[in-house]
C-alpha cells in the first residue's frame, strides 16, 4: 500500500489505485495524511476543506468523509499494513508507517542524496527522489489556504532537491545534465533567484556564455517589473562570473567547450546508457532508455505514416513516463493504452510517437483499425499497406495474405520500427501487424482490456483515466482562452467536473463554448447542471453521431447480452458503487453470472473495478445508462437483496442478539445475499456498504418503499454501535419518516430507540430524549418485550446523563424484568449492565456486587463475539469495583483481569483502558494484552 501527496493525492494497493471520490475527500485524506500519526482537530480539516466560511453542516460532512475512507481502507485491506483512521476526542489520527507515504520517502531520499560523497551516486539518489514526484503537490484537493501552504512548502523543498541535483551533476562533470535540470524548473519558477543564479552558472560551464547573459537580463528585468526589487548578490555574482570569464566553483575553472543539449519537447533522450533524464517539469518521473541490441536499418524508405497530433495536449506526464519506460525496454516491447471512450488514448499515442519516433530509424507505422464504429478494418489490408510504405511496390504484394504476413516479418525483422495500432478491438485484429524485431515497439489503443494481447505478447498495459480537475480545467483553458477561463475560474472549475474530466467533453464543451461567444462559462455550466440534457448537449453533430453518448453506443455494441442488459440497468443504482450480489439483483441471475457481466463491462471501460469485486462508474457512464430503459422491478430486486445482506450481517455480527426485523413479507426468500463467516467479516461489508445502504434507504423512499427504508437503516445498528459519532442521524431521520407513514408501531419503536441512542453519545440530550420518551409506549404498542426493554434503558441512559433519578431507576427495573418474561438473556445483560452503573453511582455497594453476580450467572447460550461479550465484560468491571469497596482486592483483581481479555478480544478499547485503570489502582503489574487479528479499531469511533 502507498499513499501519496507528491501529484494527485491519492492511495494504491498493489497496481489499484483507490477511488477516493469527490475532492473533498481527497482533502480530508491529504490532511491527515500531512500530520500522519499525529491527531488532528475536526475543526483543522473543516478549514481544509472551505476557504471561507464552512457551511453549518461542515462537521457532518467531514465526518461521512472520514466514514467513507474508513470504508476504502478496509476494503483495501489497510490493517494488514498497519494503516488505521482513528478516532481520539474531537480529532482524528491516521495511522501509517513511514514507507507507505511518498513524502517521508522523499525527505528520507533527499538527506540520503545531499549526504553522498560521490557524485554518481549523489546524482541516482536524488534523482530517485525526484521521481516520486507525478505533478504539483496536493494535486486534486480543495484550494484552501492551510493546504496550498502546505503544498508550497513541498514544492520548496522539491525545488531545493532540484538544485542539490544540478550540483551533483557539475561535480561528475556533466554540465549539460546541470542544465538540463534547471532549465525547466527556472522557466516555471522564474521568480526564485537560486534556480536563475544555478542555471547562469551551469550554462556558462557548458559553454553557452551568451545564453547564461541573456538569461540574467531576462530574470533582472522580470524582478524589476513583477516585484519592483533588482538581483541579489549571488545572482549579480553569477552574471559578474559569467561576462568576466572567471573561474567557477564547484564546475571547474571555466567553461567547457561542449555542444548545447537538444531536445525533443518532451524529456531530453539520452543516446546510451541508463542515465536519468529530468522529465520537463517534475524530476527524473521515468527512467528514458534506449533501446539497446537494436538490429540496423536497412537501405530503403523509413516511412513516416503517424497522422497529425493533437492540439492542445497537456497533462498525461505519468502514462508518458510509463509508455518511455515500456518502449525503453526493448525486445520487441507492447504497450497497450486501455481506457474508457474519449479519454483521449489517442492523443496520448500521437503526443508520444511524434515525439519519440527519432528513436526508431526505422520508420514509423500507423493504422487505425476501427475497432470501434464504422467497418474494421481488415489486418490482411493493413499488412499490405505496411508493406508498401516500408518500399515494397504494389505489384509486388504477394498474393496471399499469408505470404504477405510472412514478408512483412521478414522485412521488419531489420528494422526498428515504431509501430502505432489505434482503436483496436480484439487481439486477432493485431497478430499479424506485429513487428519481429526485437528492436522496434508497438503502441496499441483500445477501449477493451486485450487480456489475450497481455497473455500471448506480454503487452505492458498503461491505463488511461479521466482527468483530475486541474488539468482539465488547463484543457478547457487551452481551448477556450485563458482569459475567458481566467474571468470565471469556479465556473470553469464547475464546467470540468459536470464534463466527468472526459477530454472529449471538455472539448466539445469548448467547441460550444466557441460556437457562442457571448455565453459566459456559468451559463453553459447551468445548461449541463440539467441531467435531462447534459449528453444531448455533449453532442456536436447528431447525423454524424458524434459525442459523448455515440461513443458509449458504440463501445456498448458487440458486448454479450447479458453485460449489455446490466449495463442498462446500471442507471437504476443509488450508490457509488456496487458488487456481483447487487448486480446480481440487477439482472435476477446467479452472481457468478452477474460477476461475468460485470467483467466484461469492466473490459469495455464502463465500468471500473476499484477494488478487487467492487466496481464503480462515471458521472457521464451513468446517465446513459439511465437513460437507456429499465426493468420496473429492478430497483425492488436491489433493495430486497441489500435487506437480505443487511439482516444476515446483522446475524452474524451479533449472534446472540434477536433479530431487529424481519424481511418484508412480499420479499422474495431467495434474493441474492451474501453470507459471512464471523463478525469481522461482517462488520467489513457494513463499512464498505455504508454510501450505497444510506444511499438506498433514499432511493427507497423515493420510490415509496417506506417497508424497505427503514429496515435498511436499523439493520445497520451493528456497525452503528462501532461508529457511533459517525454521522447517524441523518440516515435514521429518513428511516423515522418512512417508519411514520406506515403507521408502523414496531418500526417507529426501533427507529427512535437508535436514534435517540445515538444522539445521547452525541451529546444532543434534549433532541435524544424527544426519541427516546415516545419509544417504550410504541413497542408495547407492537407487543414487542425486548424491543420496549431497549427502548427503556436507551431512555434511562439519556436520563442518567444529568444524575440518576428514581424515574431512570424504574426504567431500568422493567427492563429487566421484560427481558426475563421475553426469555432475552442478551437484553437482560444489559439492563442489568446499566442497572449496576445505577446501583454503584448511588453508593449501594452491596446491592451492586448482587446484581453482577445474578447477571453473570445467567446463562447466555454460549455467545462469545459482540456485544454479549461486551456486557459481560462491563459486568465484570463494575463487579470488580464493587468487590474492592468490600476489601476484596484478590477478587476484584481476578474479575478486572477476565474482564481485560474479554475487551481485548473484542477490541473494545474503552473496557481495555477501564480494565487497565482498575488494576493500577490495585497495585498490579500490568500485561497490555494483544489486539484480535482481524480486529475493528479501523471501523471504530
Amino acid at each position: 500500500m502507498d499513499f501519496r501527496l507528491l501529484g494527485r493525492v491519492g492511495a494504491v494497493t498493489g497496481a489499484e489505485e483507490l477511488q477516493l471520490g469527490p475532492v473533498k475527500r481527497r482533502s480530508v485524506l491529504a490532511a491527515l495524511l500531512l500530520k500522519a500519526n499525529s491527531a488532528v482537530p475536526v475543526d483543522q480539516l473543516i478549514d481544509a476543506l472551505w476557504d471561507d466560511a464552512p457551511p453549518t453542516h461542515a462537521r457532518t460532512v467531514v465526518q461521512g468523509h472520514v466514514s467513507r475512507l474508513r470504508a476504502l481502507l478496509a476494503s483495501a485491506g489497510a490493517g494488514e499494513h498497519g494503516v488505521g483512521l482513528m478516532t481520539q476526542g474531537p480529532s482524528y489520527v491516521f495511522e501509517v508507517p513511514e514507507t507507505l507515504l511518498d513524502t517521508c520517502r522523499f525527505e528520507r531520499l533527499a538527506r540520503r542524496g545531499r549526504l553522498r560523497q560521490r557524485p554518481a551516486d549523489a546524482v541516482a539518489v536524488l534523482g530517485e527522489a525526484l521521481a516520486l514526484w507525478h505533478g504539483p503537490a496536493l494535486d486534486g484537493t480543495a484550494p484552501s489556504a492551510p493546504l496550498r501552504a502546505a503544498a508550497q512548502t513541498l514544492e520548496d523543498s522539491r525545488l531545493d532537491v532540484v538544485e542539490s541535483l544540478a550540483v551533483a551533476y557539475e561535480r561528475l562533470g556533466d554540465r549539460a545534465g546541470a542544465v538540463a535540470v534547471l532549465q525547466a524548473e527556472a522557466a516555471a519558477h522564474p521568480l526564485r533567484e537560486s534556480l536563475a543564479e544555478a542555471l547562469i552558472l551551469a550554462l556558462y560551464r557548458a559553454g553557452r556564455r551568451s545564453d547564461a547573459l541573456d538569461r540574467y537580463h531576462r530574470v533582472r528585468c522580470l524582478l524589476a517589473d513583477e516585484l519592483g526589487v533588482g538581483p541579489g548578490p549571488g545572482l549579480r555574482g553569477a552574471y559578474e562570473t559569467a561576462l568576466r570569464g572567471g573561474p567557477v566553483g564547484a564546475g571547474g575553472a571555466g567553461p567547457a567547450d561542449l555542444p548545447p543539449a537538444s531536445g525533443t519537447g518532451l524529456a531530453p533522450v539520452p543516446e546510451i546508457g541508463l542515465a536519468p533524464v529530468p522529465d520537463a517539469r517534475y524530476g527524473p518521473d521515468a527512467l528514458l532508455l534506449a533501446p539497446a541490441g537494436r538490429p540496423p536499418s536497412p537501405a530503403g524508405p523509413a516511412p513516416r505514416l503517424l497522422p497529425r497530433g493533437v492540439r492542445g495536449f497537456l497533462g498525461r506526464d505519468t502514462e508518458l513516463a510509463a509508455l518511455d519506460r515500456i518502449a525503453g525496454a526493448g525486445d520487441g516491447a507492447v504497450a497497450l493504452v486501455t481506457g474508457p471512450a474519449g479519454v483521449g488514448k489517442t492523443a496520448l499515442a500521437l503526443q508520444w510517437a511524434h515525439h519519440r519516433q527519432a528513436r526508431y530509424p526505422g520508420g514509423t507505422l500507423f493504422a487505425d483499425l476501427r475497432g470501434f464504429g464504422g467497418v474494421p478494418a481488415e489486418p490482411a489490408e493493413t499488412v499490405r499497406e505496411f508493406l508498401i510504405a516500408l518500399g515494397v511496390p504494389a505489384r509486388d504484394l504477394p498474393d496471399s495474405s499469408a505470404a504477405a504476413a510472412a514478408l512483412y516479418r521478414e522485412l521488419t525483422a531489420r528494422r526498428a520500427l515504431l509501430v502505432v495500432l489505434d482503436n483496436v478491438r480484439g487481439t486477432d485484429q493485431v497478430r499479424s501487424l506485429l513487428p519481429s524485431g526485437t528492436g522496434s515497439a508497438v503502441l496499441v489503443t483500445s477501449r477493451i482490456r486485450l487480456s489475450g494481447l497481455i497473455v500471448e505478447e506480454l503487452a505492458r498495459p498503461v491505463p488511461l483515466d479521466v482527468l483530475s480537475p486541474v488539468p482539465a480545467t488547463e484543457l478547457l483553458a487551452a481551448a477556450v482562452g485563458e482569459e475567458r477561463v481566467a474571468a470565471e475560474p469556479e465556473a470553469a472549475d464547475r464546467l470540468a467536473r459536470l464534463c466527468d474530466g472526459l477530454p472529449l467533453a471538455l472539448r466539445i464543451t469548448a467547441a460550444q463554448l466557441a460556437a457562442r461567444p457571448r455565453w459566459r462559462l456559468a451559463d453553459l455550466a447551468a445548461e449541463l447542471a440539467d441531467e435531462q440534457r447534459r449528453l444531448a448537449l455533449l453532442s456536436l453533430d447528431e447525423a454524424e453521431e458524434s459525442g459523448v453518448a455515440a461513443a458509449l453506443r458504440i463501445t456498448v455494441q458487440g458486448l454479450p447480452p447479458e453485460a449489455v442488459r446490466l449495463f442498462a440497468l446500471l442507471g437504476v443504482v443509488p450508490g457509488p458503487d456496487l458488487e456481483r450480489y447487487a448486480a446480481a439483483a440487477l439482472l435476477g441471475r446467479d452472481p457468478a453470472v452477474a460477476a461475468e457481466a460485470l467483467d466484461r463491462l469492466a473490459g469495455a471501460h464502463l465500468v471500473t473495478e476499484y477494488a478487487p469485486g467492487r466496481y464503480s462508474m462515471h458521472d457521464l457512464v451513468r446517465l446513459y445508462a439511465r437513460g437507456l430503459g429499465t426493468d420496473e422491478g429492478a430497483l425492488l430486486r436491489l433493495l430486497d437483496s441489500y435487506t437480505a445482506t443487511a439482516l444476515a450481517a446483522s446475524l452474524a455480527a451479533e449472534p446472540g442478539e434477536k433479530p431487529c426485523c424481519a424481511l418484508p413479507r412480499e420479499a422474495p426468500a431467495d434474493a441474492p445475499a451474501r453470507t459471512f463467516a464471523d463478525r469481522p467479516a461482517a462488520l467489513r461489508w457494513y463499512a464498505v456498504e455504508r454510501e450505497n445502504l444510506a444511499a438506498a434507504v433514499t432511493a427507497a423512499r423515493a420510490a415509496g418503499h417506506d417497508d424497505r427504508a427503514w429496515r435498511l437503516a436499523v439493520l445497520q445498528w451493528p456497525y452503528v454501535v462501532w461508529s457511533v459519532r459517525d454521522g447517524w442521524a441523518p440516515l435514521l431521520e429518513q428511516a423515522l419518516e418512512a417508519s411514520r407513514l406506515l403507521g408502523d408501531p414496531d418500526a417507529e419503536s426501533r427507529v427512535r430507540a437508535l436514534l435517540g441512542w445515538v444522539l445521547t453519545r452525541e451529546g444532543q440530550l434534549s433532541e435524544a430524549l424527544a426519541q427516546l420518551e415516545l419509544a417504550p409506549a410504541l413497542a408495547a404498542r407492537a407487543h414487542d418485550p425486548s424491543s420496549e426493554a431497549i427502548a427503556l434503558v436507551n431512555l434511562a441512559v439519556a436520563l442518567d446523563a444529568d444524575g440518576i433519578t428514581d424515574t431512570s431507576l424504574r426504567h431500568v427495573t422493567r427492563a429487566v424484568r421484560l427481558a426475563r418474561e421475553a426469555q432475552d438473556v442478551l437484553t437482560e445483560l444489559l439492563a442489568l449492565q446499566h442497572r449496576t452503573r445505577q446501583l454503584l453511582a448511588r453508593g449501594d455497594i452491596a446491592a451492586a456486587e448482587r446484581c453482577t453476580a445474578y447477571a453473570l450467572a445467567l446463562d447466555d447460550h454460549g455467545v462469545t463475539t459482540g456485544l454479549g461479550v461486551l456486557r459481560r465484560a462491563a459486568l465484570r468491571l463494575s463487579r470488580s469495583e464493587a468487590l474492592l469497596a468490600l476489601g476484596e482486592r484478590d477478587a476484584a483483581e481476578s474479575c478486572t483481569r477476565q474482564a481485560l481479555a474479554e475487551a481485548a478480544s473484542q477490541g473494545f478499547q474503552e473496557g481495555v483502558n477501564r480494565a487497565m485503570s482498575q488494576l493500577e489502582a490495585l497495585g498490579r503489574p500490568v500485561d497490555l494484552p494483544a489486539a484480535p487479528e482481524g480486529g475493528d479499531r479501523s471501523v471504530r469511533s
